[in-house]
């Protein structure tokens, strides 16, 4: 996917390159040696297990994609809060196994690295509408869509942690 001029350097931040291209990384170091079984497991029935937040990042990069080409082919479109228990589409990824969601994530994301490491400042400084925060420009969504991230690792996180302290020693 092209999204703007190609160019050897990436006006991001060093930290959002750096995030972009290792974060997602962290799953497979939180995850450890679980199995999908395990992962699959809710620690509290009412909340997600670590699986379904892995799910929920393999269903949000194509999204974030999409909203990245509005972003481009629109004046500042509007974009809905997004909710993962209301897209038809995560129920499938939440089907998929643990190593098809990890490989996901691995494609969809050299996509985005690839997609905004090819933007000027110019197209960076287009913006987009969230419903709830406003409008900025797609350098401060990928920064959004890091922190979303980070949010779910965390989460995995800490429901492997709560796994891990019930398993024998």
């Amino acid at each position: 996917m092209g999204y703007g001029p190609q160019n050897n350097q990436m006006p991001l931040s060093a930290s959002i390159q750096a995030r972009l291209r290792y974060q997602h990384e962290t799953i497979q170091e939180l995850i450890g040696n679980l199995s999908e079984q395990q992962l699959r497991q809710r620690i509290d029935p009412a909340k997600w297990s670590a699986f379904e937040n892995i799910a929920h990042l393999a269903c949000y990069q194509p999204l974030f994609l999409h909203r990245i080409q509005r972003m481009l082919e629109e004046s500042n479109p509007f974009f809905p809060r997004y909710t993962a228990d209301s897209d038809p589409e995560f129920p499938g990824y939440v089907e998929q196994s643990l190593g098809r969601l990890l490989a996901v994530i691995k494609t969809d994301r050299q996509t985005l690295i690839d997609g905004l490491g090819g933007m000027d400042e110019a197209t960076l400084g287009r913006t987009g509408q969230h419903a709830r925060y406003g409008r900025f420009p797609l350098s401060k969504w990928a920064e959004f869509f890091l922190l979303h991230e980070s949010h779910h690792l965390y989460t995995i996180f800490m429901v492997v942690q709560e796994l891990r302290k019930n398993l024998p020693e």
